[in-house]
């Protein structure tokens, strides 16, 4: 149980809930073990008179042992009550509060993580591996504190009527404990298994439906559907190992628990013929046998649900003890306004070995248009990775306000940027949340209506009969992916941000109305930097200085003009593109 060891931070967090539980378990069971204590004086009671009184009594004695059973069992039901209201309810606010913390934690780690990692994987650690820790932490929990507690009474009691016969009843316990442990290890490398393979099936359908339209069109239902019945065959195999292992634990167990029961009946009347033991007494035994099955039976099915946690714990912990590659080193002010200095600036993925950034140098100052031009695969997706420090450089520094990018708060840096990238998303949300999105301060509607028509796309909306309202489907499937590019457009516009960055945004967009977005941006008020990158020259007009990428280095650098004149690269490709026009 090392990986639940991680838990007791929540335990200590709720220590109320859990003492009150652990004390209503306490009263329940004793009032549980007193109601064997009333059969055995009142069957004593009923064999020390006559024939004719027993005729006589039977009425009273069966009213007697009706009522105190009545009581006795509406004192254990209400404490059972309160035991499920405080150990239940501690474990679902626990489960609230690892969910967060586990939420939190992937908010924090850096894009090399995710990377990493399928997004099926994550879903379902935070989903399905935390449910299974819930369990651990209220039925497992609350059985486990009512099988000490009832077992240590019961077996008092069974001491306190004879303890010749409790030895004999105890003796299938050592056994029992066991079997509980040689299990318990073969219930854990089963659970993992299980927990792995669903994992692997949350993948297979979260991948399924987000590229459901792929799908189609390259006519792969059939294939997709048969990985997926691989995926579920194998998850199906090894649920029915774990299933047979439980299986087979609990049949074991309800025949130990039976050889106890067979035991008192024997040793029971050995001792009764010898006059050492009364006829009641042996039926209390067989009352506290019978308190005790469910508790020992239930511990197949706690051992099995504390393997299974453990393993889904582990597999949390995994993830939670991630440290995120980047983080934010100072949390003092920092007033950015759009200067940017790439120094010998070098970026090597380690994941493939690829050699993106190669000593790279370039500076922007505040209020400039920097187009940045090369061809797929030059590194252009990389700088800005590297300037909104989503990656760390391998070699050479990036100088923010002349400050270094690792010294500076990030948090207040990133408030100041606004990123359009390539591959456009929106939330199925209404248009006005998506436009609005990562601004701290509630905008108007005019606010938002400006920024959509300086994207050229607010007399589009006005066409939808609910406006702004509009709720947008998955991905904003109800938008052509023009539309769809120039409210991403928007969303940066509206944050009014000291540098905007526009990843190859308008490859979806007619000329025209490329080239009404590029005169709004022009004239922006707030005289943003603006770091253009395309792979089509025509959006970069309006650039007072090109950085023309080849394979991660810097091929050339200067205005339009002084680029065309010395006939380099930036020269054949506005050639190139000429003739592909013409064509």
């Amino acid at each position: 149980m090392k990986h639940l060891w991680t838990l007791n931070k929540y335990f200590v967090q709720y220590r109320w809930h859990f003492f009150l539980g652990a004390l209503f378990t306490v009263f329940s069971n004793y009032f549980g073990v007193q109601m064997p204590k009333f059969v055995k004086e009142s069957v004593d009671e009923l064999q020390s008179t006559g024939l004719s009184n027993q005729l006589n009594d039977a009425l009273t004695l069966s009213l007697r042992i009706g009522g105190l059973y009545l009581l006795l069992s509406l004192g254990k039901g209400f404490f059972l009550f309160l035991m499920r209201q405080t150990i239940i309810v501690m474990s679902r606010r626990i489960e609230y509060d690892l969910k967060n913390d586990i939420f939190n934690h992937y908010l924090s780690l850096d894009n090399a993580f995710f990377k990493k990692n399928r997004i099926g994987d994550l879903m379902n650690r935070i989903s399905e591996d935390v449910s299974q820790v819930r369990m651990y932490l209220g039925p497992g929990v609350m059985y486990s504190i009512n099988l000490v507690v009832l077992s240590a009474m019961s077996i008092y009691q069974m001491f306190q009527i004879n303890a010749t016969l409790a030895i004999f009843t105890l003796l299938p316990l050592p056994l029992m404990s066991y079997l509980i442990y040689r299990v318990s290890n073969k219930i854990n490398k089963a659970s993992k298994a299980v927990q792995e393979e669903q994992s692997n099936l949350t993948t297979i359908a979260q991948e399924t439906l987000v590229n459901i339209r792929l799908i189609k069109a390259y006519n792969q239902a059939d294939a997709t559907k048969d990985k997926m019945h691989t995926a579920a065959a194998q998850y199906k195999t090894r649920s029915m190992r774990l299933v047979l292992i439980n299986a087979l634990f609990l049949p074991t167990i309800l025949l130990l628990i039976g050889a106890s029961t067979l035991i008192v009946i024997y040793v029971g009347g050995v001792l009764t013929e010898s006059h050492q033991l009364s006829l009641g007494s042996i039926v209390a035994f067989l009352f506290y046998v019978n308190n005790l099955t469910w508790p020992f039976v239930s511990i197949g099915w706690v051992t099995s649900i504390i393997q299974r946690a453990e393993a889904s714990q582990q597999r949390i912990n995994e993830f939670l003890k991630t440290e995120p590659q980047i983080k934010n080193p100072t949390q003092d002010p920092f007033i950015f306004k759009g200067s940017v200095r790439f120094n010998d600036v070098s970026l090597l993925y380690e994941s493939t070995g690829i050699q993106a950034i190669k000593g790279l140098s370039f500076e922007v100052k505040p209020g400039e248009n920097l187009g940045i031009l090369g061809k797929t695969g030059s590194g252009k997706s990389s700088v800005i990775a590297l300037l909104t420090r989503q990656l760390e450089t391998t070699e050479g520094r990036i100088f923010v306000e002349n400050a270094p990018i690792t010294d500076i708060n990030l948090s207040a840096y990133r408030n100041k940027i606004a990123v359009v990238p390539q591959d456009v998303f929106l939330f199925s949300d209404t248009i006005r949340n998506n436009v609005t999105f990562g601004c701290s301060e509630v905008l108007s509607d005019e606010e938002v209506i400006e920024a959509l028509t300086k994207a050229h796309v607010w007399h589009n909306i006005q066409e939808f009969p609910d406006g702004l309202d509009t709720v947008l489907g998955e991905l904003g499937v109800n938008l052509s992916g023009g539309q769809k590019q120039r409210i991403s457009i928007a969303r940066a516009l509206v944050r009014k941000p000291a540098l905007l960055i526009m990843d190859d945004c308008l490859s979806a967009v007619d000329t025209d109305t490329e080239e009404i977005i590029l005169n709004h941006l022009k004239h922006l008020p707030y005289n943003p930097t603006i770091l253009m990158v395309s792979h089509r020259i025509s959006t970069l007009r309006n650039s007072q200085n090109i950085l023309v990428l080849e394979e991660g280095r810097c091929a050339e650098f200067g205005n339009p003009q002084e680029l065309l004149e010395h006939k380099g690269l930036f020269y054949e490709m506005v050639q190139q593109q000429l003739k592909e026009s013409n064509e």
